[in-house]
């Protein structure tokens, strides 16, 4: 129990310390910014438990903030070369370990297997569609019907730095090709990769004779809003999905409230979210596994580096509550649609029956929630055209 004790206030040292630093930034007070930081890498490791593992990334940003090299230190980290199999391993661990990412799959394609029925041609428009893991179970599913049915995807990303820009979206093409070759389901590919606001409705190639579904899971955050752009680009990408008539949007988003102007009011929310994902992973998953330090170092040393450290157009990671994304997409002429009651309990009984007790799940006003100890991370919906 003494341990325990120490440990809390350690807990609390540490995040209070963070704050504190926070505010010498803000105010531009280096000799006692800088007296801070010295204290905090006392409790700091990317090596340690969770607290000392993100007291590390985050004293990172707030030094980077304080030097004036965020922005250039994120390039960096954004271009950091990883290979396709490391990333595949964090990736499986995390899947194993983790419900968030495993559920916006189920959803995904549980969601479009719903809604086109007995139909014989489906149109997926994946905004954010990366690596497209989400849909090799899909096709499997696919080539399970009685009948051939037709699969198009629309795979969009923002264009990669360098030569090639459309590259990786289009290698993700040619993957989910020869993965639908191999389960014989009949299979077509548009690559689109570029900034989504500037995305014109022609290129979708809507074909009313198809089921048309479009998906985005978590990658809404990264558009601007209108605090940075006079017409706010997440609500032209919005305009543009409620202007192809889907037969169903399926929505995923960050439930964070990290993307206030005011530094320190950002800092503690974003100290909030990431203290649950570091507490989450040192729960679930050995503090020496090396996946666990690629997920950290890949995506939550990037995304929390990202929020302190840059400003303006350069910060990118600007997450909004699913509240705030419920209005926003009422605004723009949709109406939201239950998720199936199917689907739900589903997602209930797996989340009692495989993963750690501290996972919690919830259905709220027609999302469903997923989060850890109470705090709800992720939330998913589905809309239709008003």
């Amino acid at each position: 129990r003494g341990k325990k004790k120490r440990g809390k206030v350690e807990v609390v040292d540490v995040r209070t310390l963070l704050i504190q630093c926070a505010q010498a930034v803000a105010s531009n007070d280096h000799r006692s910014a800088n007296a801070l930081l010295n204290e905090i890498r006392k409790h700091a490791s990317p090596f340690g438990n969770g607290t000392q593992r993100l007291a590390h990334y985050f004293a990172n940003g707030l030094e980077a903030r304080l030097a004036g090299t965020g922005s250039q230190i994120y390039r960096g980290l954004a271009n950091r070369k990883t290979t396709a199999a490391d990333k595949l391993n964090a990736y499986h661990l995390y899947l194993a370990a983790c419900p968030f990412q495993r559920y916006s799959t189920t959803v995904s394609r549980r969601m479009v297997i719903d809604t086109v029925a007995d139909k014989m041609r489906i149109h997926i428009i994946d905004f954010g569609i990366l690596y497209g893991f989400r849909w090799p179970s899909l096709i499997q599913r696919l080539s399970q019907r009685p009948c051939p049915t037709k699969l198009r995807i629309t795979g969009i990303d923002l264009p990669q730095p360098g030569f090639r820009p459309a590259q990786r979206i289009k290698e993700t093409g040619r993957r989910l090709a020869n993965y639908a070759e191999s389960f014989n389901v009949p299979f077509e590919y548009n690559a689109i990769a570029k900034r989504w606001e500037f995305i014109e409705l022609e290129e979708l190639k809507i074909d009313r004779d198809e089921v048309t579904i479009v998906n985005c899971m978590f990658r809404f955050e990264n558009l601007f809003d209108e605090t940075i752009a006079e017409e706010s680009p997440r609500d032209i990408v919005l305009n543009l999905i409620r202007r192809a008539q889907p037969d169903l949007f399926i929505h995923g988003v960050i439930n964070g409230n990290y993307n206030a102007p005011f530094f320190v009011t950002r800092f503690r929310e974003a100290l909030h979210h990431f203290s649950s994902l570091f507490d989450m992973l040192d729960t679930i998953i050995p503090c020496e596994n090396q996946e666990r330090m690629l997920i950290e170092k890949v995506t939550l040393e990037r995304e929390a580096l990202n929020t302190i450290a840059c400003e303006g157009w350069e910060r990118v990671e600007r997450p909004e509550s699913y509240k705030q994304w419920q209005l926003r997409n009422m605004r723009a002429g949709f109406v939201q649609v239950p998720l199936s009651r199917r689907l739900a309990q589903f997602v209930f009984n797996q989340m009692a029956s495989r993963y750690h007790k501290d996972f919690v799940v919830d259905e709220v006003g027609k999302w469903l929630l997923i989060g850890w100890k109470g705090r709800f991370l992720y939330a998913f919906s589905t809309w239709k055209p008003a």
